[in-house]
Protein backbone atom coordinates (compact mmCIF):
# COMPACT_ATOMS: atom_id res chain seq x y z
CA UNK A 1 0.00 0.00 0.00
CA UNK A 2 1.06 3.60 -1.46
CA UNK A 3 1.79 5.86 2.04
CA UNK A 4 2.18 9.48 2.29
CA UNK A 5 0.62 12.76 3.47
CA UNK A 6 -2.59 11.71 0.94
CA UNK A 7 -5.37 9.07 2.15
CA UNK A 8 -5.19 6.28 -0.18
CA UNK A 9 -9.25 5.67 1.12
CA UNK A 10 -9.86 9.39 -0.46
CA UNK A 11 -13.34 9.93 -2.38
CA UNK A 12 -11.61 12.28 -4.33
CA UNK A 13 -8.26 12.06 -6.57
CA UNK A 14 -6.11 14.40 -5.06
CA UNK A 15 -3.69 15.70 -7.45
CA UNK A 16 -0.09 17.49 -6.45
CA UNK A 17 0.92 19.68 -8.91
CA UNK A 18 4.57 21.12 -8.96
CA UNK A 19 5.43 24.38 -9.62
CA UNK A 20 8.55 24.88 -11.20
CA UNK A 21 8.99 28.74 -10.77
CA UNK A 22 7.99 28.85 -6.50
CA UNK A 23 8.91 24.98 -6.06
CA UNK A 24 5.49 24.40 -4.24
CA UNK A 25 2.88 21.63 -4.50
CA UNK A 26 -1.04 22.44 -4.69
CA UNK A 27 -3.68 20.61 -4.35
CA UNK A 28 -6.35 20.42 -7.53
CA UNK A 29 -9.76 19.27 -7.13
CA UNK A 30 -10.77 18.78 -11.05
CA UNK A 31 -8.49 16.86 -13.72
CA UNK A 32 -7.75 19.13 -15.60
CA UNK A 33 -4.51 20.05 -17.45
CA UNK A 34 -1.90 22.81 -15.67
CA UNK A 35 -0.42 25.21 -17.61
CA UNK A 36 2.02 27.70 -16.19
CA UNK A 37 3.69 30.42 -17.66
CA UNK A 38 7.37 31.47 -16.77
CA UNK A 39 9.83 33.69 -18.67
CA UNK A 40 12.87 32.26 -19.70
CA UNK A 41 16.54 33.00 -18.29
CA UNK A 42 19.90 32.37 -19.95
CA UNK A 43 20.42 29.31 -17.82
CA UNK A 44 17.01 27.02 -18.17
CA UNK A 45 18.89 25.18 -21.04
CA UNK A 46 15.77 22.65 -21.02
CA UNK A 47 13.16 25.09 -21.59
CA UNK A 48 14.57 28.09 -23.54
CA UNK A 49 12.52 27.26 -26.55
CA UNK A 50 8.98 26.73 -24.63
CA UNK A 51 7.20 29.74 -23.11
CA UNK A 52 4.82 27.47 -21.55
CA UNK A 53 4.91 23.47 -20.43
CA UNK A 54 2.76 21.22 -18.03
CA UNK A 55 4.00 19.88 -15.25
CA UNK A 56 2.35 16.62 -14.17
CA UNK A 57 4.43 15.39 -11.23
CA UNK A 58 1.02 13.87 -10.24
CA UNK A 59 0.23 11.43 -8.16
CA UNK A 60 -2.76 9.61 -7.79
CA UNK A 61 -4.12 7.88 -4.46
CA UNK A 62 -7.28 6.42 -4.48
CA UNK A 63 -8.91 2.99 -3.57
CA UNK A 64 -9.63 1.12 -7.32
CA UNK A 65 -13.13 1.60 -8.52
CA UNK A 66 -15.17 -1.60 -8.27
CA UNK A 67 -16.31 -0.91 -12.08
CA UNK A 68 -12.55 -1.65 -12.91
CA UNK A 69 -12.76 -5.28 -11.83
CA UNK A 70 -12.95 -7.67 -14.32
CA UNK A 71 -15.69 -8.87 -15.85
CA UNK A 72 -15.16 -12.50 -16.03
CA UNK A 73 -17.67 -14.79 -14.11
CA UNK A 74 -15.39 -16.23 -10.74
CA UNK A 75 -18.25 -18.74 -9.79
CA UNK A 76 -16.89 -21.78 -7.85
CA UNK A 77 -18.27 -23.54 -10.45
CA UNK A 78 -15.49 -23.17 -13.45
CA UNK A 79 -12.32 -24.38 -13.00
CA UNK A 80 -8.72 -22.89 -12.92
CA UNK A 81 -8.72 -23.46 -17.14
CA UNK A 82 -11.88 -22.01 -17.24
CA UNK A 83 -11.50 -19.07 -15.48
CA UNK A 84 -8.03 -18.35 -17.39
CA UNK A 85 -9.58 -19.19 -20.84
CA UNK A 86 -12.35 -16.55 -19.74
CA UNK A 87 -9.90 -14.00 -18.93
CA UNK A 88 -7.87 -14.25 -21.48
CA UNK A 89 -11.04 -13.90 -24.16
CA UNK A 90 -12.67 -11.23 -22.40
CA UNK A 91 -12.51 -7.59 -24.13
CA UNK A 92 -9.66 -6.92 -20.88
CA UNK A 93 -7.94 -9.79 -21.92
CA UNK A 94 -7.75 -9.44 -25.16
CA UNK A 95 -6.68 -5.88 -25.33
CA UNK A 96 -4.06 -7.00 -23.24
CA UNK A 97 -2.96 -9.19 -25.71
CA UNK A 98 -2.68 -6.56 -28.53
CA UNK A 99 -1.00 -4.25 -25.90
CA UNK A 100 1.56 -6.30 -25.47
CA UNK A 101 2.44 -7.57 -28.63
CA UNK A 102 2.70 -3.77 -29.48
CA UNK A 103 4.96 -3.44 -26.68
CA UNK A 104 6.85 -6.34 -28.38
CA UNK A 105 7.15 -5.15 -31.60
CA UNK A 106 7.51 -0.90 -29.94
CA UNK A 107 4.19 -0.41 -32.30
CA UNK A 108 3.16 2.99 -30.21
CA UNK A 109 0.58 4.02 -33.09
CA UNK A 110 -1.19 0.73 -33.30
CA UNK A 111 -1.20 0.19 -29.34
CA UNK A 112 -2.93 4.02 -29.37
CA UNK A 113 -5.25 2.61 -31.78
CA UNK A 114 -6.50 -0.08 -29.65
CA UNK A 115 -6.59 2.13 -26.56
CA UNK A 116 -8.82 4.91 -28.49
CA UNK A 117 -10.95 1.97 -29.45
CA UNK A 118 -11.35 0.31 -25.85
CA UNK A 119 -12.26 3.84 -24.30
CA UNK A 120 -15.21 4.21 -26.94
CA UNK A 121 -16.44 0.93 -26.60
CA UNK A 122 -15.97 1.06 -22.71
CA UNK A 123 -13.51 -1.79 -21.53
CA UNK A 124 -11.64 -0.51 -18.28
CA UNK A 125 -8.61 -0.48 -18.49
CA UNK A 126 -5.89 -1.97 -15.94
CA UNK A 127 -2.42 -0.64 -13.87
CA UNK A 128 -1.05 -3.47 -17.03
CA UNK A 129 -2.86 -1.88 -19.95
CA UNK A 130 -1.76 2.00 -18.60
CA UNK A 131 1.89 1.19 -18.25
CA UNK A 132 1.96 -0.83 -21.30
CA UNK A 133 0.54 2.27 -23.02
CA UNK A 134 2.88 4.56 -20.44
CA UNK A 135 6.01 2.24 -21.77
CA UNK A 136 5.13 2.74 -25.19
CA UNK A 137 4.65 6.40 -25.31
CA UNK A 138 7.72 7.26 -23.56
CA UNK A 139 9.94 4.40 -25.36
CA UNK A 140 8.83 6.36 -28.59
CA UNK A 141 9.63 10.06 -27.03
CA UNK A 142 13.12 9.55 -25.88
CA UNK A 143 14.01 7.76 -29.16
CA UNK A 144 16.01 9.58 -31.97
CA UNK A 145 14.45 10.13 -35.13
CA UNK A 146 15.94 8.72 -38.05
CA UNK A 147 14.49 10.46 -40.30
CA UNK A 148 11.79 8.46 -41.32
CA UNK A 149 8.01 10.10 -40.92
CA UNK A 150 7.02 7.26 -39.21
CA UNK A 151 9.34 7.78 -36.76
CA UNK A 152 8.48 10.93 -36.29
CA UNK A 153 5.00 10.73 -36.41
CA UNK A 154 5.29 7.49 -33.42
CA UNK A 155 7.65 10.05 -31.57
CA UNK A 156 5.03 13.29 -31.52
CA UNK A 157 2.05 10.72 -30.70
CA UNK A 158 3.92 9.33 -27.98
CA UNK A 159 4.64 12.64 -25.96
CA UNK A 160 1.73 14.04 -26.28
CA UNK A 161 -0.56 11.00 -25.72
CA UNK A 162 1.44 9.96 -22.81
CA UNK A 163 0.06 12.75 -20.18
CA UNK A 164 -3.19 12.80 -21.45
CA UNK A 165 -3.03 8.76 -20.77
CA UNK A 166 -1.96 9.63 -17.43
CA UNK A 167 -4.79 12.01 -16.55
CA UNK A 168 -7.01 9.30 -17.75
CA UNK A 169 -5.56 6.44 -15.46
CA UNK A 170 -5.94 8.95 -12.50
CA UNK A 171 -9.34 9.32 -13.41
CA UNK A 172 -10.17 5.96 -13.48
CA UNK A 173 -8.53 5.51 -10.09
CA UNK A 174 -6.06 3.28 -10.86
CA UNK A 175 -2.72 3.19 -8.56
CA UNK A 176 0.63 4.25 -10.10
CA UNK A 177 3.92 1.50 -9.64
CA UNK A 178 7.31 2.27 -9.86
CA UNK A 179 6.74 1.59 -13.68
CA UNK A 180 3.93 4.39 -13.72
CA UNK A 181 6.47 7.02 -12.26
CA UNK A 182 9.52 5.27 -14.32
CA UNK A 183 7.90 6.10 -17.79
CA UNK A 184 6.17 9.40 -16.64
CA UNK A 185 10.18 10.44 -15.70
CA UNK A 186 11.06 9.28 -19.41
CA UNK A 187 8.32 11.46 -20.94
CA UNK A 188 9.94 14.51 -18.72
CA UNK A 189 12.95 14.24 -20.21
CA UNK A 190 11.31 14.16 -23.90
CA UNK A 191 9.86 17.29 -22.97
CA UNK A 192 13.73 18.21 -22.03
CA UNK A 193 12.37 18.61 -18.24
CA UNK A 194 14.66 16.66 -16.23
CA UNK A 195 13.78 18.63 -13.13
CA UNK A 196 10.48 17.08 -13.45
CA UNK A 197 11.65 13.49 -13.79
CA UNK A 198 13.59 14.13 -10.44
CA UNK A 199 10.53 14.94 -8.58
CA UNK A 200 8.75 12.25 -9.97
CA UNK A 201 11.49 9.89 -7.96
CA UNK A 202 11.20 12.23 -4.88
CA UNK A 203 7.47 11.21 -4.84
CA UNK A 204 8.27 7.69 -5.38
CA UNK A 205 10.11 6.82 -1.86
CA UNK A 206 7.99 9.79 -0.25
CA UNK A 207 4.75 7.52 -1.08
CA UNK A 208 6.55 4.00 -0.21
CA UNK A 209 7.27 3.23 -3.90
CA UNK A 210 10.99 1.83 -3.71
CA UNK A 211 13.00 3.47 -6.37
CA UNK A 212 14.75 1.54 -9.37
CA UNK A 213 17.83 2.26 -11.22
CA UNK A 214 15.92 2.67 -14.07
CA UNK A 215 13.69 5.25 -12.43
CA UNK A 216 16.50 7.17 -11.83
CA UNK A 217 18.14 7.42 -15.35
CA UNK A 218 16.07 9.73 -17.02
CA UNK A 219 16.86 12.39 -14.92
CA UNK A 220 20.48 11.63 -14.25
CA UNK A 221 20.53 11.01 -17.68
CA UNK A 222 19.02 14.33 -18.59
CA UNK A 223 20.66 16.09 -16.38
CA UNK A 224 24.48 15.21 -18.17
CA UNK A 225 22.72 16.18 -20.94
CA UNK A 226 21.61 19.54 -20.60
CA UNK A 227 25.05 20.03 -18.90
CA UNK A 228 23.88 20.76 -15.64
CA UNK A 229 26.44 18.78 -13.33
CA UNK A 230 25.73 19.92 -10.14
CA UNK A 231 21.83 18.45 -10.58
CA UNK A 232 23.40 14.98 -11.73
CA UNK A 233 25.52 14.88 -8.32
CA UNK A 234 22.15 15.23 -6.56
CA UNK A 235 20.62 12.41 -8.58
CA UNK A 236 23.77 10.49 -7.64
CA UNK A 237 23.70 11.40 -3.87
CA UNK A 238 19.87 10.51 -3.98
CA UNK A 239 20.37 7.32 -5.34
CA UNK A 240 22.71 6.27 -2.82
CA UNK A 241 20.71 7.55 -0.16
CA UNK A 242 17.78 4.78 -1.68
CA UNK A 243 20.39 2.35 -1.97
CA UNK A 244 20.14 1.99 -5.76
CA UNK A 245 24.10 1.71 -7.14
CA UNK A 246 24.91 3.26 -10.10
CA UNK A 247 26.39 0.95 -13.06
CA UNK A 248 28.81 1.65 -15.79
CA UNK A 249 26.63 3.98 -18.39
CA UNK A 250 25.65 5.72 -14.89
CA UNK A 251 29.21 6.36 -14.03
CA UNK A 252 30.32 6.62 -17.60
CA UNK A 253 27.59 9.82 -17.49
CA UNK A 254 29.15 11.41 -14.47
CA UNK A 255 32.71 10.90 -15.74
CA UNK A 256 32.05 12.89 -18.62
CA UNK A 257 30.12 15.49 -16.92
CA UNK A 258 32.84 16.30 -14.57
CA UNK A 259 35.01 16.14 -17.31
CA UNK A 260 32.79 18.94 -19.65
CA UNK A 261 32.44 21.13 -16.25
CA UNK A 262 36.80 20.68 -15.41
CA UNK A 263 35.36 19.15 -11.94
CA UNK A 264 39.00 16.98 -11.57
CA UNK A 265 37.91 15.90 -8.03
CA UNK A 266 35.02 14.36 -9.55
CA UNK A 267 36.97 12.72 -12.54
CA UNK A 268 38.75 11.22 -10.56
CA UNK A 269 36.27 10.19 -8.12
CA UNK A 270 34.57 8.38 -11.30
CA UNK A 271 37.27 6.42 -11.81
CA UNK A 272 37.82 4.86 -8.72
CA UNK A 273 33.80 4.32 -8.30
CA UNK A 274 34.33 2.06 -11.65
CA UNK A 275 37.54 0.71 -10.82
CA UNK A 276 35.25 -0.63 -7.26
CA UNK A 277 32.15 -1.72 -9.24
CA UNK A 278 32.68 -2.64 -12.68
CA UNK A 279 36.21 -3.00 -12.47
CA UNK A 280 36.42 -3.58 -16.86
CA UNK A 281 35.04 -1.24 -18.84
CA UNK A 282 33.56 -1.02 -22.49
CA UNK A 283 35.27 0.76 -25.32
CA UNK A 284 32.41 3.36 -25.18
CA UNK A 285 33.56 3.98 -21.22
CA UNK A 286 37.27 3.97 -22.33
CA UNK A 287 36.87 6.54 -24.73
CA UNK A 288 35.62 8.77 -22.07
CA UNK A 289 38.27 8.10 -20.19
CA UNK A 290 41.10 8.70 -22.96
CA UNK A 291 39.31 11.94 -23.77
CA UNK A 292 39.95 13.16 -20.50
CA UNK A 293 43.82 12.33 -20.26
CA UNK A 294 44.45 13.89 -23.54
CA UNK A 295 42.66 17.04 -22.63
CA UNK A 296 44.38 20.17 -21.80
CA UNK A 297 42.69 20.44 -18.47
CA UNK A 298 43.92 16.75 -17.55
CA UNK A 299 47.54 18.36 -17.96
CA UNK A 300 46.83 20.93 -15.01
CA UNK A 301 46.05 18.75 -12.33
CA UNK A 302 47.79 16.59 -10.04
CA UNK A 303 50.69 17.05 -7.29
CA UNK A 304 54.20 17.88 -8.15
CA UNK A 305 55.47 16.88 -4.67
CA UNK A 306 53.49 14.56 -2.29
CA UNK A 307 53.79 12.54 0.45
CA UNK A 308 55.33 9.20 -0.52
CA UNK A 309 54.50 7.34 2.38
CA UNK A 310 50.83 8.30 2.59
CA UNK A 311 50.30 7.48 -0.54
CA UNK A 312 52.82 3.90 -0.22
CA UNK A 313 49.83 3.51 3.36
CA UNK A 314 47.06 3.92 0.69
CA UNK A 315 48.25 1.33 -0.90
CA UNK A 316 48.34 -1.38 1.80
CA UNK A 317 45.04 -0.37 3.10
CA UNK A 318 43.80 -0.82 -0.13
CA UNK A 319 45.15 -4.30 -0.44
CA UNK A 320 47.15 -2.70 -3.48
CA UNK A 321 46.69 -1.23 -6.92
CA UNK A 322 45.09 2.11 -5.66
CA UNK A 323 45.91 4.54 -3.22
CA UNK A 324 43.16 7.16 -3.54
CA UNK A 325 44.88 10.28 -2.37
CA UNK A 326 44.08 12.24 -5.67
CA UNK A 327 46.21 13.16 -9.01
CA UNK A 328 50.12 13.00 -8.95
CA UNK A 329 52.37 13.77 -11.11
CA UNK A 330 52.26 16.69 -13.30
CA UNK A 331 52.71 17.78 -17.52
CA UNK A 332 50.97 16.17 -20.56
CA UNK A 333 49.97 12.49 -20.25
CA UNK A 334 51.07 9.69 -22.75
CA UNK A 335 48.28 8.13 -23.53
CA UNK A 336 48.13 4.56 -25.41
CA UNK A 337 45.57 1.51 -25.88
CA UNK A 338 47.94 -1.57 -24.88
CA UNK A 339 48.21 -5.47 -23.95
CA UNK A 340 49.69 -6.72 -20.84
CA UNK A 341 52.20 -9.70 -21.05
CA UNK A 342 51.22 -12.92 -19.22
CA UNK A 343 53.11 -11.34 -16.17
CA UNK A 344 51.53 -8.02 -16.14
CA UNK A 345 53.81 -5.77 -17.23
CA UNK A 346 52.17 -3.04 -19.89
CA UNK A 347 54.21 -3.26 -23.28
CA UNK A 348 53.70 0.58 -23.48
CA UNK A 349 55.18 1.99 -20.01
CA UNK A 350 56.94 -1.46 -18.59
CA UNK A 351 54.70 -0.98 -15.42
CA UNK A 352 53.78 -3.88 -13.80
CA UNK A 353 50.44 -4.25 -12.92
CA UNK A 354 49.88 -5.72 -9.01
CA UNK A 355 47.30 -8.32 -7.81
CA UNK A 356 45.28 -6.97 -4.94
CA UNK A 357 44.35 -8.60 -2.09
CA UNK A 358 41.09 -9.36 -0.86
CA UNK A 359 40.07 -8.46 2.97
CA UNK A 360 40.01 -11.70 5.26
CA UNK A 361 36.57 -10.39 6.44
CA UNK A 362 35.27 -9.95 3.33
CA UNK A 363 35.69 -13.27 2.58
CA UNK A 364 34.25 -14.28 5.62
CA UNK A 365 31.17 -11.89 5.36
CA UNK A 366 30.97 -13.27 1.89
CA UNK A 367 30.98 -17.48 2.80
CA UNK A 368 28.04 -16.17 5.56
CA UNK A 369 25.94 -14.97 3.11
CA UNK A 370 26.88 -17.69 0.93
CA UNK A 371 25.34 -20.44 3.96
CA UNK A 372 22.72 -18.25 4.62
CA UNK A 373 21.36 -17.83 0.78
CA UNK A 374 22.19 -21.60 0.27
CA UNK A 375 20.06 -23.06 3.55
CA UNK A 376 17.37 -20.40 1.77
CA UNK A 377 17.20 -22.84 -1.36
CA UNK A 378 18.14 -25.96 -0.44
CA UNK A 379 16.70 -28.18 2.22
CA UNK A 380 18.37 -26.40 5.68
CA UNK A 381 19.66 -29.90 7.16
CA UNK A 382 21.27 -31.53 4.08
CA UNK A 383 23.55 -28.21 3.54
CA UNK A 384 24.29 -27.59 7.32
CA UNK A 385 25.12 -31.53 7.37
CA UNK A 386 27.83 -30.35 4.74
CA UNK A 387 28.99 -27.97 6.42
CA UNK A 388 29.88 -29.70 9.74
CA UNK A 389 31.19 -32.51 7.62
CA UNK A 390 33.85 -29.78 5.64
CA UNK A 391 34.75 -28.46 9.00
CA UNK A 392 35.74 -32.18 10.03
CA UNK A 393 37.14 -32.74 6.80
CA UNK A 394 38.56 -29.48 5.51
CA UNK A 395 40.09 -27.11 5.13
CA UNK A 396 41.08 -28.18 1.41
CA UNK A 397 43.74 -26.52 -1.52
CA UNK A 398 41.25 -26.60 -3.79
CA UNK A 399 37.63 -27.93 -4.81
CA UNK A 400 36.75 -29.53 -8.17
CA UNK A 401 32.98 -29.03 -9.93
CA UNK A 402 32.84 -32.56 -10.31
CA UNK A 403 30.46 -32.73 -13.09
CA UNK A 404 31.91 -29.78 -15.01
CA UNK A 405 35.52 -31.28 -15.05
CA UNK A 406 34.43 -34.57 -16.22
CA UNK A 407 32.33 -33.04 -19.26
CA UNK A 408 34.64 -30.66 -20.48
CA UNK A 409 35.12 -31.73 -24.32
CA UNK A 410 33.50 -34.89 -23.29
CA UNK A 411 29.93 -36.21 -24.72
CA UNK A 412 29.83 -38.60 -21.59
CA UNK A 413 30.86 -38.34 -18.51
CA UNK A 414 34.48 -38.98 -17.94
CA UNK A 415 35.58 -40.02 -14.58
CA UNK A 416 39.21 -40.76 -15.99
CA UNK A 417 39.61 -37.17 -16.67
CA UNK A 418 38.53 -36.17 -14.04
CA UNK A 419 40.89 -38.42 -12.01
CA UNK A 420 43.75 -36.85 -14.36
CA UNK A 421 42.69 -32.93 -13.02
CA UNK A 422 42.58 -34.50 -9.69
CA UNK A 423 46.33 -35.85 -9.58
CA UNK A 424 47.75 -32.42 -11.50
CA UNK A 425 46.13 -30.55 -8.22
CA UNK A 426 47.42 -32.98 -5.73
CA UNK A 427 50.75 -32.33 -7.66
CA UNK A 428 51.15 -28.51 -6.97
CA UNK A 429 49.11 -28.45 -3.70
CA UNK A 430 51.68 -27.02 -0.80
CA UNK A 431 50.31 -30.24 1.43
CA UNK A 432 50.19 -32.52 -1.54
CA UNK A 433 46.93 -33.18 -0.34
CA UNK A 434 43.83 -34.46 -2.60
CA UNK A 435 41.35 -32.43 -3.85
CA UNK A 436 37.58 -32.11 -2.44
CA UNK A 437 35.50 -33.28 -5.37
CA UNK A 438 31.67 -32.21 -5.05
CA UNK A 439 29.33 -34.33 -7.47
CA UNK A 440 25.97 -35.11 -7.00
CA UNK A 441 23.96 -38.30 -6.17
CA UNK A 442 22.88 -39.28 -9.54
CA UNK A 443 26.77 -39.28 -11.12
CA UNK A 444 27.63 -41.78 -8.43
CA UNK A 445 24.81 -43.95 -8.93
CA UNK A 446 24.21 -44.83 -12.37
CA UNK A 447 25.58 -45.07 -15.41
CA UNK A 448 29.62 -44.95 -15.67
CA UNK A 449 29.55 -44.78 -12.08
CA UNK A 450 28.65 -48.49 -12.01
CA UNK A 451 31.66 -49.32 -13.98
CA UNK A 452 34.07 -51.21 -11.36
CA UNK A 453 37.29 -49.19 -12.19
CA UNK A 454 34.86 -46.38 -11.56
CA UNK A 455 33.27 -47.31 -8.77
CA UNK A 456 36.60 -48.14 -7.47
CA UNK A 457 38.21 -44.36 -7.99
CA UNK A 458 34.78 -43.06 -5.94
CA UNK A 459 35.38 -45.56 -3.33
CA UNK A 460 38.99 -44.40 -2.88
CA UNK A 461 37.84 -40.99 -2.98
CA UNK A 462 35.30 -41.52 -0.23
CA UNK A 463 38.27 -43.13 1.73
CA UNK A 464 40.30 -40.41 1.57
CA UNK A 465 38.17 -38.05 2.64
CA UNK A 466 38.39 -36.36 -0.84
CA UNK A 467 34.56 -36.74 -1.76
CA UNK A 468 31.49 -35.23 -1.08
CA UNK A 469 28.27 -36.40 -2.58
CA UNK A 470 25.01 -33.80 -2.83
CA UNK A 471 21.09 -35.26 -1.77
CA UNK A 472 18.69 -35.98 -4.71
CA UNK A 473 17.10 -32.53 -5.32
CA UNK A 474 20.07 -30.64 -4.39
CA UNK A 475 21.67 -27.78 -6.30
CA UNK A 476 25.82 -29.05 -5.84
CA UNK A 477 26.71 -25.40 -7.26
CA UNK A 478 26.04 -23.96 -3.81
CA UNK A 479 28.12 -26.94 -2.44
CA UNK A 480 31.30 -26.83 -4.44
CA UNK A 481 31.24 -22.57 -4.24
CA UNK A 482 30.74 -22.63 -0.51
CA UNK A 483 33.27 -25.08 0.07
CA UNK A 484 35.98 -23.29 -1.80
CA UNK A 485 34.59 -19.63 -0.20
CA UNK A 486 35.22 -21.12 3.08
CA UNK A 487 38.46 -23.14 2.51
CA UNK A 488 39.99 -19.80 0.98
CA UNK A 489 40.91 -22.38 -1.59
CA UNK A 490 41.15 -22.79 -5.83
CA UNK A 491 38.08 -23.63 -7.11
CA UNK A 492 38.85 -25.94 -10.36
CA UNK A 493 35.41 -25.30 -13.32
CA UNK A 494 34.80 -23.57 -16.49
CA UNK A 495 31.20 -22.34 -15.44
CA UNK A 496 31.27 -18.45 -15.92
CA UNK A 497 28.79 -18.45 -12.99
CA UNK A 498 26.35 -16.05 -14.43
CA UNK A 499 23.38 -17.68 -14.30
CA UNK A 500 20.78 -16.73 -12.07
CA UNK A 501 22.07 -18.75 -8.90
CA UNK A 502 24.87 -16.23 -8.80
CA UNK A 503 23.32 -13.11 -9.69
CA UNK A 504 21.37 -13.81 -5.97
CA UNK A 505 25.12 -13.17 -4.65
CA UNK A 506 24.56 -9.35 -5.61
CA UNK A 507 28.34 -8.15 -4.56
CA UNK A 508 30.95 -6.32 -5.83
CA UNK A 509 32.99 -8.69 -4.18
CA UNK A 510 31.91 -12.14 -5.98
CA UNK A 511 33.66 -11.32 -9.20
CA UNK A 512 37.38 -10.00 -7.51
CA UNK A 513 36.96 -13.52 -5.53
CA UNK A 514 36.79 -15.66 -8.69
CA UNK A 515 39.29 -13.80 -10.56
CA UNK A 516 42.03 -15.00 -8.11
CA UNK A 517 40.72 -18.50 -7.21
CA UNK A 518 39.05 -19.86 -10.26
CA UNK A 519 40.97 -22.50 -11.79
CA UNK A 520 40.15 -23.29 -15.78
CA UNK A 521 40.33 -25.91 -17.78
CA UNK A 522 41.84 -25.52 -21.44
CA UNK A 523 42.36 -28.26 -23.99
CA UNK A 524 45.86 -29.31 -25.97
CA UNK A 525 47.61 -31.66 -27.52
CA UNK A 526 48.50 -33.10 -24.13
CA UNK A 527 44.82 -33.28 -23.10
CA UNK A 528 43.19 -31.02 -19.96
CA UNK A 529 45.78 -28.19 -18.58
CA UNK A 530 45.10 -26.11 -15.75
CA UNK A 531 44.96 -22.66 -16.58
CA UNK A 532 45.67 -20.92 -13.20
CA UNK A 533 44.21 -17.55 -11.98
CA UNK A 534 46.51 -14.65 -13.46
CA UNK A 535 48.97 -12.99 -11.40
CA UNK A 536 47.30 -9.98 -11.58
CA UNK A 537 44.23 -8.16 -11.14
CA UNK A 538 42.10 -7.56 -14.24
CA UNK A 539 40.83 -4.19 -13.15
CA UNK A 540 41.01 -0.47 -13.33
CA UNK A 541 44.73 0.17 -11.14
CA UNK A 542 46.04 3.63 -10.20
CA UNK A 543 49.90 3.30 -9.48
CA UNK A 544 52.47 4.85 -6.84
CA UNK A 545 53.69 7.12 -9.30
CA UNK A 546 50.32 8.06 -10.40
CA UNK A 547 49.95 6.10 -13.53
CA UNK A 548 46.45 4.83 -14.77
CA UNK A 549 45.90 1.30 -16.66
CA UNK A 550 41.99 0.49 -17.46
CA UNK A 551 41.33 -3.04 -19.19
CA UNK A 552 38.05 -3.47 -21.06
CA UNK A 553 35.86 -5.98 -21.37
CA UNK A 554 36.48 -9.26 -23.49
CA UNK A 555 33.85 -10.41 -26.07
CA UNK A 556 33.08 -13.77 -24.57
CA UNK A 557 34.33 -12.68 -21.04
CA UNK A 558 37.42 -14.81 -20.63
CA UNK A 559 39.88 -14.03 -18.23
CA UNK A 560 43.17 -14.94 -20.30
CA UNK A 561 41.64 -13.72 -22.95
CA UNK A 562 43.52 -11.07 -25.24
CA UNK A 563 42.37 -7.54 -23.94
CA UNK A 564 42.90 -3.95 -24.94
CA UNK A 565 43.88 -1.59 -22.13
CA UNK A 566 44.41 1.92 -21.72
CA UNK A 567 47.90 3.20 -20.35
CA UNK A 568 48.02 6.68 -18.93
CA UNK A 569 51.28 7.65 -17.81
CA UNK A 570 53.03 11.45 -16.78
CA UNK A 571 56.01 12.36 -19.06
CA UNK A 572 57.83 13.94 -15.99
CA UNK A 573 56.40 11.54 -12.62
CA UNK A 574 58.28 12.58 -9.20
Amino acid sequence: MLRGNLSFLSKIPLLLMYQSSCRAYRPLLHYSTYTLTKPVTHNQHNCSSMNTRTCFCTVALAKKSSVHESSVPTTDTLSNKSKKKARRESPEGVLRHKLDMCSKHGQVVEALQFYDEARSNGIPLSQHHFNVLLYLCSSSSVVESSGDGNDANASNSGLERGFEIFQQMVSDKIVPNEATFTSLARLAVAKEDPEMAFDLVKQMKTFGIPPRLRSYGPALFGFCKTGNAHKAYEVDAHMADSGVMAEEPELAALLKISADVKIEDKVYEMLHRLRTSVRQVTDSTLTIIEDWFHSEDATKVGEVKWDVNKVRDGMVRGGGGWHGQGWLGSGKWKVARTQMNDNGVCHSCGEKLVCIDIDPRETENFASSLSNLACEREVKNDFKRFQEWLDRHGPFDAVIDGANVSLVNQRDFNFNQLKTIINKLRQISPSKRMPLVILHRSRVSGGPAQHPKNKTLLETWKASGALYVTPPGSNDDWYWLYAAVSSKCLLVTNDEMRDHLFQLLGTSFFPRWKEKHQVRLSISTNGLDLRMPPPYSIVIQESVNGSWHVPTITEDGEIEAPRQWLCSTRSRNK
